[in-house]
Protein backbone atom coordinates (compact mmCIF):
# COMPACT_ATOMS: atom_id res chain seq x y z
CA UNK A 1 0.00 0.00 0.00
CA UNK A 2 2.90 2.38 -0.21
CA UNK A 3 2.67 2.80 -3.91
CA UNK A 4 3.11 6.75 -3.47
CA UNK A 5 6.52 6.46 -1.81
CA UNK A 6 8.58 6.26 -4.95
CA UNK A 7 6.73 9.19 -7.03
CA UNK A 8 6.72 11.20 -3.92
CA UNK A 9 11.05 10.53 -3.03
CA UNK A 10 11.11 11.34 -6.98
CA UNK A 11 8.82 14.95 -6.51
CA UNK A 12 10.93 15.80 -3.75
CA UNK A 13 14.78 15.00 -5.55
CA UNK A 14 13.53 17.24 -8.54
CA UNK A 15 11.95 20.23 -6.88
CA UNK A 16 14.86 22.44 -6.05
CA UNK A 17 15.25 22.33 -9.48
CA UNK A 18 12.08 23.43 -10.85
CA UNK A 19 11.53 26.28 -7.72
CA UNK A 20 13.37 29.05 -6.77
CA UNK A 21 15.22 28.67 -3.92
CA UNK A 22 13.42 30.84 -1.37
CA UNK A 23 10.67 27.93 -1.41
CA UNK A 24 13.30 24.88 -1.46
CA UNK A 25 14.76 26.73 1.65
CA UNK A 26 11.00 26.56 3.15
CA UNK A 27 10.45 23.02 2.22
CA UNK A 28 13.95 22.24 3.95
CA UNK A 29 12.08 23.69 7.06
CA UNK A 30 9.19 21.78 6.24
CA UNK A 31 10.93 18.26 6.37
CA UNK A 32 12.67 19.30 10.12
CA UNK A 33 9.61 19.85 11.52
CA UNK A 34 8.24 16.43 9.82
CA UNK A 35 11.05 14.85 11.73
CA UNK A 36 10.27 17.01 15.09
CA UNK A 37 6.78 15.76 14.68
CA UNK A 38 7.25 11.84 13.47
CA UNK A 39 9.43 11.93 16.75
CA UNK A 40 6.28 13.13 19.24
CA UNK A 41 4.17 10.98 17.50
CA UNK A 42 6.05 8.08 18.48
CA UNK A 43 5.27 8.86 22.24
CA UNK A 44 1.32 10.62 21.17
CA UNK A 45 0.15 8.21 18.43
CA UNK A 46 1.35 5.00 19.25
CA UNK A 47 2.09 4.88 23.26
CA UNK A 48 -1.17 7.08 24.09
CA UNK A 49 1.21 10.02 26.11
CA UNK A 50 0.77 13.17 25.17
CA UNK A 51 3.98 15.47 25.80
CA UNK A 52 4.53 19.23 26.38
CA UNK A 53 7.66 19.36 26.48
CA UNK A 54 9.11 18.55 23.60
CA UNK A 55 10.36 22.12 22.40
CA UNK A 56 12.93 21.03 25.39
CA UNK A 57 14.91 17.93 23.31
CA UNK A 58 14.41 20.52 20.03
CA UNK A 59 16.46 23.21 21.97
CA UNK A 60 18.67 20.32 23.02
CA UNK A 61 19.99 19.25 19.89
CA UNK A 62 20.30 23.13 18.29
CA UNK A 63 22.35 23.71 21.72
CA UNK A 64 24.39 21.08 21.09
CA UNK A 65 25.15 22.26 18.05
CA UNK A 66 25.54 25.74 18.96
CA UNK A 67 28.27 24.73 21.63
CA UNK A 68 30.27 22.35 19.56
CA UNK A 69 30.52 25.51 17.57
CA UNK A 70 31.54 28.39 19.98
CA UNK A 71 33.74 25.91 21.87
CA UNK A 72 34.86 23.23 19.86
CA UNK A 73 35.93 25.36 16.99
CA UNK A 74 33.83 22.36 15.13
CA UNK A 75 32.38 23.07 11.34
CA UNK A 76 31.36 19.56 10.44
CA UNK A 77 28.02 18.32 9.96
CA UNK A 78 28.08 14.91 10.61
CA UNK A 79 29.96 15.95 14.18
CA UNK A 80 26.70 17.80 14.87
CA UNK A 81 24.55 14.97 14.06
CA UNK A 82 26.65 12.83 16.82
CA UNK A 83 27.01 15.82 19.42
CA UNK A 84 22.91 16.20 19.14
CA UNK A 85 22.35 12.71 19.38
CA UNK A 86 24.53 12.19 22.40
CA UNK A 87 23.31 14.86 23.76
CA UNK A 88 19.32 14.15 23.22
CA UNK A 89 19.96 10.63 24.75
CA UNK A 90 21.42 12.12 28.21
CA UNK A 91 18.73 14.85 28.50
CA UNK A 92 15.46 12.23 27.49
CA UNK A 93 17.37 9.51 29.38
CA UNK A 94 16.97 11.49 32.78
CA UNK A 95 13.58 13.24 32.00
CA UNK A 96 12.00 10.21 30.72
CA UNK A 97 12.78 8.18 34.19
CA UNK A 98 10.81 10.91 35.78
CA UNK A 99 7.71 11.23 33.52
CA UNK A 100 6.85 7.69 32.13
CA UNK A 101 6.15 6.53 35.64
CA UNK A 102 2.79 8.97 34.96
CA UNK A 103 0.16 9.15 32.40
CA UNK A 104 -2.32 11.42 30.95
CA UNK A 105 -2.61 14.78 32.19
CA UNK A 106 0.39 14.24 35.28
CA UNK A 107 3.01 13.27 32.24
CA UNK A 108 2.18 16.33 30.30
CA UNK A 109 2.51 18.53 33.18
CA UNK A 110 5.62 17.45 34.01
CA UNK A 111 7.29 17.23 30.35
CA UNK A 112 6.15 20.77 30.49
CA UNK A 113 7.58 21.84 33.69
CA UNK A 114 11.01 19.92 33.25
CA UNK A 115 11.42 21.66 29.20
CA UNK A 116 10.68 25.09 31.14
CA UNK A 117 13.45 24.46 33.43
CA UNK A 118 15.65 23.80 30.16
CA UNK A 119 14.51 27.18 29.26
CA UNK A 120 15.36 29.40 31.93
CA UNK A 121 18.52 27.99 32.20
CA UNK A 122 19.26 28.44 28.61
CA UNK A 123 17.63 32.48 29.35
CA UNK A 124 19.95 32.58 32.53
CA UNK A 125 23.22 31.53 32.15
CA UNK A 126 23.62 34.15 29.07
CA UNK A 127 27.08 33.85 29.66
CA UNK A 128 27.21 30.25 28.56
CA UNK A 129 23.81 30.03 26.46
CA UNK A 130 23.91 33.88 24.98
CA UNK A 131 20.63 34.21 26.50
CA UNK A 132 18.17 36.31 24.60
CA UNK A 133 21.00 37.32 21.57
CA UNK A 134 21.37 33.36 21.34
CA UNK A 135 24.65 32.03 19.72
CA UNK A 136 25.08 32.08 15.73
CA UNK A 137 25.88 29.04 14.07
CA UNK A 138 27.45 29.45 10.65
CA UNK A 139 26.78 27.27 7.49
CA UNK A 140 28.55 24.19 8.42
CA UNK A 141 30.52 21.62 6.14
CA UNK A 142 28.54 18.65 4.93
CA UNK A 143 30.48 14.98 4.28
CA UNK A 144 33.58 14.98 6.15
CA UNK A 145 34.25 18.96 4.50
CA UNK A 146 34.14 17.08 1.04
CA UNK A 147 30.42 19.87 0.73
CA UNK A 148 31.20 23.36 2.17
CA UNK A 149 29.01 26.45 1.98
CA UNK A 150 29.73 28.59 -1.30
CA UNK A 151 30.21 32.95 -1.64
CA UNK A 152 26.35 32.28 -2.67
CA UNK A 153 24.83 30.62 0.78
CA UNK A 154 20.93 30.69 -0.35
CA UNK A 155 22.38 28.38 -3.39
CA UNK A 156 24.31 26.18 -0.92
CA UNK A 157 20.92 26.12 1.46
CA UNK A 158 18.58 25.69 -1.40
CA UNK A 159 20.79 22.80 -3.07
CA UNK A 160 23.20 20.89 -0.66
CA UNK A 161 22.11 21.29 2.44
CA UNK A 162 18.33 20.49 1.22
CA UNK A 163 19.80 17.39 -0.43
CA UNK A 164 21.33 16.84 3.05
CA UNK A 165 18.12 17.22 5.01
CA UNK A 166 16.28 15.15 2.55
CA UNK A 167 18.38 12.48 3.28
CA UNK A 168 18.34 12.43 6.91
CA UNK A 169 14.58 12.33 6.47
CA UNK A 170 13.85 9.74 4.32
CA UNK A 171 16.50 7.55 6.98
CA UNK A 172 14.20 8.87 9.54
CA UNK A 173 11.03 7.87 8.14
CA UNK A 174 12.36 4.58 7.04
CA UNK A 175 13.77 3.78 10.74
CA UNK A 176 10.46 5.18 12.40
CA UNK A 177 8.58 2.78 9.96
CA UNK A 178 10.42 -0.33 10.86
CA UNK A 179 10.17 0.92 14.80
CA UNK A 180 6.13 1.15 14.52
CA UNK A 181 5.74 -2.08 12.81
CA UNK A 182 8.36 -3.60 15.20
CA UNK A 183 7.13 -6.23 17.90
CA UNK A 184 8.26 -3.27 19.82
CA UNK A 185 5.80 -0.68 18.38
CA UNK A 186 3.16 -3.60 18.39
CA UNK A 187 3.84 -2.96 21.70
CA UNK A 188 3.38 0.30 22.11
CA UNK A 189 0.39 0.52 20.82
CA UNK A 190 -1.10 -2.14 23.09
CA UNK A 191 0.28 -0.17 26.06
CA UNK A 192 -2.00 2.79 24.29
CA UNK A 193 -5.05 0.29 23.88
CA UNK A 194 -5.15 -0.87 27.25
CA UNK A 195 -2.38 -0.68 29.66
CA UNK A 196 -3.63 -3.30 32.23
CA UNK A 197 -4.06 -6.17 29.20
CA UNK A 198 -0.56 -5.13 27.87
CA UNK A 199 0.93 -5.14 31.50
CA UNK A 200 -1.18 -9.01 31.80
CA UNK A 201 0.44 -10.29 28.71
CA UNK A 202 3.95 -9.39 30.57
CA UNK A 203 4.54 -6.05 28.88
CA UNK A 204 7.13 -4.18 31.23
CA UNK A 205 5.14 -1.13 30.61
CA UNK A 206 7.43 1.25 32.64
CA UNK A 207 10.64 -0.09 29.97
CA UNK A 208 8.67 0.29 27.24
CA UNK A 209 7.44 4.05 27.90
CA UNK A 210 10.68 4.69 28.46
CA UNK A 211 12.71 3.69 25.27
CA UNK A 212 9.28 5.33 23.18
CA UNK A 213 10.44 8.43 25.54
CA UNK A 214 14.02 8.18 24.36
CA UNK A 215 13.26 7.36 21.04
CA UNK A 216 11.03 9.95 20.87
CA UNK A 217 13.61 12.86 22.05
CA UNK A 218 16.59 11.38 19.83
CA UNK A 219 14.31 12.46 17.02
CA UNK A 220 13.41 15.83 17.78
CA UNK A 221 17.31 16.15 18.77
CA UNK A 222 17.93 15.71 15.28
CA UNK A 223 15.53 17.93 14.01
CA UNK A 224 16.71 20.22 16.32
CA UNK A 225 20.31 19.88 15.07
CA UNK A 226 19.62 19.96 11.02
CA UNK A 227 17.31 23.04 11.74
CA UNK A 228 19.38 25.50 13.78
CA UNK A 229 21.97 25.83 10.93
CA UNK A 230 19.61 26.68 8.48
CA UNK A 231 18.14 29.54 11.02
CA UNK A 232 21.61 30.94 11.78
CA UNK A 233 21.25 31.61 15.42
CA UNK A 234 19.82 29.28 18.29
CA UNK A 235 17.88 31.45 21.60
CA UNK A 236 15.81 30.33 24.00
CA UNK A 237 12.72 30.39 22.64
CA UNK A 238 12.66 27.57 20.63
CA UNK A 239 12.59 25.74 24.31
CA UNK A 240 10.03 27.66 25.69
CA UNK A 241 6.20 25.55 25.79
CA UNK A 242 4.73 27.75 22.68
CA UNK A 243 7.36 25.90 20.52
CA UNK A 244 6.05 23.07 22.22
CA UNK A 245 2.19 23.78 21.00
CA UNK A 246 3.68 24.51 17.59
CA UNK A 247 4.44 20.66 17.90
CA UNK A 248 1.55 19.17 18.57
CA UNK A 249 -0.50 21.34 16.64
CA UNK A 250 1.85 20.04 13.54
CA UNK A 251 0.73 16.11 14.25
CA UNK A 252 -2.64 17.12 15.52
CA UNK A 253 -3.21 18.74 12.33
CA UNK A 254 -1.42 16.27 9.47
CA UNK A 255 -3.38 12.90 12.21
CA UNK A 256 -1.75 11.68 15.19
CA UNK A 257 -3.44 8.22 14.53
CA UNK A 258 -1.54 7.45 10.75
CA UNK A 259 1.48 6.98 10.08
CA UNK A 260 2.59 9.52 7.43
CA UNK A 261 0.44 12.81 9.13
CA UNK A 262 3.03 14.27 11.00
CA UNK A 263 4.80 14.05 8.01
CA UNK A 264 2.40 16.35 6.19
CA UNK A 265 1.73 18.19 9.23
CA UNK A 266 4.94 19.41 9.84
CA UNK A 267 5.24 21.06 6.09
CA UNK A 268 1.74 22.12 6.23
CA UNK A 269 2.31 24.08 9.30
CA UNK A 270 5.43 25.53 8.10
CA UNK A 271 3.64 27.17 5.26
CA UNK A 272 0.89 28.09 7.13
CA UNK A 273 3.19 30.23 9.68
CA UNK A 274 5.16 31.22 6.80
CA UNK A 275 1.59 32.88 5.04
CA UNK A 276 0.24 34.48 8.06
CA UNK A 277 3.44 36.04 9.13
CA UNK A 278 3.43 37.38 5.28
CA UNK A 279 -0.22 38.57 5.67
CA UNK A 280 -0.77 40.51 8.72
CA UNK A 281 1.24 41.45 12.13
CA UNK A 282 -1.33 39.93 13.97
CA UNK A 283 0.03 36.42 12.59
CA UNK A 284 -0.67 34.54 15.23
CA UNK A 285 -4.48 35.46 15.69
CA UNK A 286 -4.67 34.74 12.07
CA UNK A 287 -2.69 31.11 12.59
CA UNK A 288 -4.55 29.62 15.05
CA UNK A 289 -7.72 31.51 13.85
CA UNK A 290 -7.00 28.87 11.01
CA UNK A 291 -5.71 25.98 12.96
CA UNK A 292 -8.74 25.59 15.33
CA UNK A 293 -10.49 25.63 12.49
CA UNK A 294 -8.42 22.66 10.36
CA UNK A 295 -8.84 20.93 13.73
CA UNK A 296 -12.48 21.29 14.16
CA UNK A 297 -13.28 20.66 10.26
CA UNK A 298 -10.61 18.01 9.90
CA UNK A 299 -10.91 16.06 13.25
CA UNK A 300 -8.81 13.19 12.08
CA UNK A 301 -6.32 15.37 10.60
CA UNK A 302 -5.55 15.71 6.92
CA UNK A 303 -4.29 12.14 6.11
CA UNK A 304 -7.02 10.70 8.40
CA UNK A 305 -9.64 12.97 6.71
CA UNK A 306 -8.41 11.94 3.07
CA UNK A 307 -8.28 7.96 4.14
CA UNK A 308 -11.68 8.36 5.37
CA UNK A 309 -13.17 9.97 2.29
CA UNK A 310 -11.25 7.56 -0.13
CA UNK A 311 -12.14 4.62 1.73
CA UNK A 312 -16.06 5.92 1.37
CA UNK A 313 -15.48 6.21 -2.32
CA UNK A 314 -14.46 2.67 -2.98
CA UNK A 315 -17.55 1.39 -0.75
CA UNK A 316 -19.40 3.72 -2.41
CA UNK A 317 -18.54 2.34 -5.57
CA UNK A 318 -18.30 -1.56 -4.42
Amino acid sequence: MLWWVVPLVIVLWILPLVVDPYQAMQLTYGLIFAIAALGFNLLLGYTGLLSFGHSAYFGVGAYAVAFLVKYGKISSMEVFLVGAIVASVVITALFGFVCVRYTRIFFGILTLALSQVLWSLAFKFFWVTGGTDGLRVPTPKLLGGLVGASDDKMAFIAHGYYYYVLVVFFVAVAAMWVIVNSPFGKALQAIRDNETRAEFVGIQIWRYRWVAFLISGVFTGVAGALWVPLAGLTTPEIMHWTFSGKIVFMTVLGGFRTFTGPIIGGIVYNYLETYAVGVTVYWQMLLGTVLVVLVLALPNGIVGTVARVLGGLRRSRA
